[in-house]
């Protein structure tokens, strides 16, 4: 077992996991490559003390082989047990509550969280003892430490419960077994304790490299993006104070109002804003935004044609083959449910004429479906019309246009009313008249009608695209621009509505619904009037040129600008409260308006990132929000029926039990004092 073997604090070489990224950038972990160190020279002075805290760190990288990794579990269970995001074949347990105590990832996911909490309690031990290291690099050393370790124990317990808890100096070496936490209230207030500890400990900037020796008085020189910080700590600290009010119902009170004032700290701390642009976040131009609380970037640095496990390379590996839409020669295991597609408002006409929520379309994209199949669905709207300018430079990518000459396309409806939609793609044309289908990153064109069929499974033709949006993530015989892939495991937009749900809990009403509506300002845009989105725009051309028709690379859509438009003008956008409360009476959800508002709003902000199942499980909307948006059904699981449907077949009882998953096989059997949880 991973985490039992002897631990050694490695280093890593060149640009760690977090932070990796160019972007014009260099404010990143950057360390170099040292020789194994033993104890005694680790903590001998503040520098090589430094040097040991990276081999904690470095247990944050994937380790082995391509699904032995914590990403694909952290975004998998992120909303896979939503419904919100679907796959086919064996990643389809995580959407159907199929998931057993012998799952790989469960068991790659434990391995690799104990493994990291192992060495930095070893770390911290030792730290204690030091007597070469300075008292200034102590804390700030043991405040990372802390902080890395209560973060492994808080993906622990939101995902399986109680587990058992490893103090300092303790690991599975010295410790080889020991029972789960006796309740969770000692569960979450250990990772309480950690995360308090940490950000008193921590600056809100990360640690800059400079030794503690040299720079005595802690000037702050460049920031290393990817340590933890006070911020992360105090975001972490407050989610954790609203877990234990949902497992410990008779200290709920006590701990929302903690997480409120934890959470406010953040707040007004000024170190974090929301990105103007919701369609930037995803973007290869940009890393670290002043959103970003705590991010991984991951990179494929210049290995794009090869897949080497323990490489790079990997990162791209996994985010082209993960997200990456088939017609790519990727798995497309990371689908999103029609449902949410059709969730994201759009208004046509009355009061507020013109205005649309931007991150579906920022978010996802689809396969080519013309109108024609879709204008009976209930929930299908006329989407966004192209502008005349991307219609006079594309018209030759769009069904219905009639090429007159080399640069003239006219529209006639004779060519649109004889265009033939081809049953396994084979065209990759936009339809002007249904926007459903236009993927301004590459012309997609998977599927017959809605759904992609691999292994029997009927998935959605929905892929999303906040994991694959920088280029051709497959394309192997042609090369690749830099493809970063951007895991966010906290951002302001998380603090923000994480306060909208503490402010409801405490009879704060007007506030809640505030910190909601600030958040759907961004979504349709308005955040964008009068920004400079110049560096997005010049690196998405980047990417349409190297992946345009013109050089044979791709497929790429070339565009003049960039694929979403900027707002340029204020839209008016309806009120949470106004919206939502037409929302629960049309879909008969049981929850209050302020509930389904929270829960509807985290799931078009946070879909296939790492907490939104999260998220929805400790509010208690989890259960409410699958019954009412994927009730079962007897809908056809495989077969070409279920693609006349436009909605996601269930045909299995949703226990909320089962969400917190079963211990893995692999430790009850080495360590007997660990009991399995109820249900498996």
């Amino acid at each position: 077992m991973t985490m039992k073997n002897q631990l050694i604090f490695t280093l890593l070489m060149g640009a760690m996991t977090f932070g990796i990224c160019s972007c014009d950038n260099d404010e990143f972990l950057d360390v170099t490559h040292y020789a194994l160190l033993d104890e005694a020279a680790m903590f001998s002075k503040d520098e090589n003390a430094i040097k040991g805290l990276t081999g904690c760190y470095d247990l944050m990288h994937r380790r082995g082989s391509y699904n032995d990794d914590p990403y694909k579990y952290w975004i998998f269970n992120g909303t896979h047990p939503t419904m919100d995001s679907q796959a086919s074949g064996w990643d389809k347990d995580f959407m159907t509550q199929n998931w057993t105590a012998d799952n790989t990832e469960l068991l790659h996911f434990w391995q690799q969280s104990y493994a990291c909490a192992s060495r930095c309690n070893d770390f911290l031990a030792g730290l204690e003892k030091a007597q070469g290291v300075t008292e200034q690099a102590k804390r700030y050393l043991k405040g990372e430490a802390t902080a890395l370790r209560g973060f492994q124990f808080f993906a622990l317990a939101n995902t399986f419960g109680r587990v058992p808890l490893l103090l300092t100096g303790e690991n599975f070496n010295n410790t080889p077994t020991k029972a789960k936490a006796s309740s969770y209230e000692e569960m979450w207030d250990f990772v309480i304790a950690d995360f308090k500890e940490a950000a008193e400990l921590l600056d809100w900037k990360p640690f800059d490299g400079q030794s503690f020796n040299d720079n005595p008085k802690r000037t702050q020189g460049t920031p290393q993006y990817g340590r933890c910080t006070k911020g992360m700590a105090l975001t972490f600290l407050g989610d954790a104070y609203m877990w234990k009010a949902y497992t410990c119902p008779d200290k709920a009170k006590e701990c929302y109002q903690l997480a409120y004032e934890t959470f406010d700290k953040v707040i007004k701390s000024g170190e974090y804003e929301l990105s103007p642009s919701f369609s930037t976040l995803y973007d290869a131009a940009e890393a670290w935004p002043k959103e970003a609380i705590w991010q991984v970037v991951l990179n494929s640095g210049d290995k794009w044609s090869t897949w080497v496990d323990n490489d790079n390379a990997g990162a791209r590996g996994w985010t082209g083959f993960y997200f990456g839409p088939t017609s790519n020669g990727a798995w497309g295991t990371y689908q999103m449910s029609w449902e949410l597609y059709d969730s994201f408002e759009n208004y046509l006409d009355g009061d507020y004429e013109g205005s649309f929520d931007k991150r579906r379309d920022a978010s996802m994209v689809t396969a080519t479906v013309p109108a024609e199949l879709r204008k009976d669905h209930p929930t299908w709207v006329q989407r966004v019309k192209p502008t005349a300018a991307w219609l006079k430079a594309n018209a030759q990518y769009c069904r219905g246009y009639k090429k007159v000459n080399d640069t003239a396309f006219v529209f006639d409806q004779s060519e649109y009313d004889n265009y033939k939609m081809e049953p396994e793609g084979g065209n990759g044309i936009y339809d002007p008249k249904s926007p459903i289908g236009y993927n301004p990153f590459n012309q997609e064109f998977v599927g017959w009608c809605g759904f992609h069929w691999a292994s029997g499974d009927p998935a959605p033709t929905v892929w999303s695209s906040k994991h694959w949006r920088n280029g051709r993530g497959t394309d192997w015989s042609t090369g690749c621009l830099w493809l970063p892939d951007h895991i966010y495991f906290k951002r302001y937009a998380n603090v923000i509505l994480d306060q909208a749900e503490c402010a409801f809990r405490l009879g704060k009403t007007s506030e809640g619904w505030d910190y909601i509506d600030m958040i759907r300002e961004r979504a349709f845009g308005n955040l964008e009037i009068g920004k400079d989105f110049s560096k997005f725009v010049e690196h998405h051309q980047k990417v349409a040129d190297f992946f345009g028709d013109s050089d044979g690379k791709g497929d790429a859509v070339d565009l003049d600008g960039y694929p979403f438009p900027f707002n340029t003008e204020s839209v008016k956008v309806p009120s949470a409260e106004e919206y939502y409360t037409q929302v629960k009476n049309e879909m008969g959800y049981k929850s209050d308006v302020w509930l389904v508002a929270l829960g509807q709003e985290r799931r078009k902000e946070f879909s296939a990132e790492p907490y939104l199942r999260s998220d929805l499980h400790k509010s208690g909307f989890l259960e409410d929000h699958v019954n009412t948006v994927y009730p079962k059904n007897t809908l056809p699981t495989s077969g070409p029926e279920v693609i006349t449907q436009w909605k996601t077949a269930r045909n299995f009882d949703f226990k909320m039990e089962k969400m917190f998953m079963p211990i893995p096989e692999d430790e009850i059997l080495k360590n007997p004092a660990c009991e399995q949880n109820e249900g498996y």
